[in-house]
């Protein structure tokens, strides 16, 4: 997967906060010319901070649609529709901080299943778990935010999938790792 540069960075944070601020406000988009990276399928996820604590964050874990559009989508969905947070308010978008991650294509891990947490590079995976009708994701910046080791790392997400912890052992569940290029709006 060709990496973003700094400037195309730069432009997803924008693009982001320009989603959040239309559906939030109805402020027009801003006129950016994008670079054909931003034609290329890709996932992605769109966090929403407000004064450190987590206030969104919705993606598209898997490339299927141009990244672009992808970028928008989960801005507008992370700004109205994460689950766990009301809506971003009209008068919060001064406060709040947007962060994009953009994803590798999610890969399994293979082996046995017990030697997962040694597959598992804390600080540059993120992780799926799925299994029994549910899945669920962490992406690589949580882990390293937390402290984790990768033992904890795969217990969280089991909890995130609603599964028990240590679900990471059963040969029913599959874990996928990715990657993500992270870019951070400066406040």
């Amino acid at each position: 997967m060709e990496l973003l540069t700094p400037d195309e960075g730069h432009m997803a944070i924008r693009s982001a906060r320009g989603a959040i601020e239309y559906v939030v406000a109805k402020k027009p988009k801003p006129a950016l010319k994008l670079t054909p990276v931003f034609n290329e399928k890709r996932g992605v996820f769109v966090t929403i901070s407000e004064n450190g604590e987590l206030r969104g964050c919705i993606g598209l874990p898997y490339p299927v649609m141009p990244l672009g559009d992808a970028i928008e989508h989960a801005a507008a969905a992370a700004a109205l529709e994460d689950p766990r947070f009301p809506p971003v308010r009209k008068d919060e978008l001064d406060q709040i901080t947007v962060e994009v991650t953009i994803l590798t294509v999610p890969v399994p891990l293979e082996g046995d299943p017990s030697k997962r947490p040694d597959q598992v590079l804390v600080g540059k995976h993120g992780l799926i778990v799925r299994g029994m009708g549910t899945s669920g994701l962490l992406l690589p910046q949580v882990a390293t935010e937390y402290g984790w080791d990768a033992k904890t790392f795969l217990d969280h997400t089991c909890m995130k999938a609603g599964l028990p912890h240590r679900c990471w052992t059963y040969n029913t569940i599959e874990i996928l790792t990715f990657e993500g290029q992270i870019f951070s709006e400066k406040r």
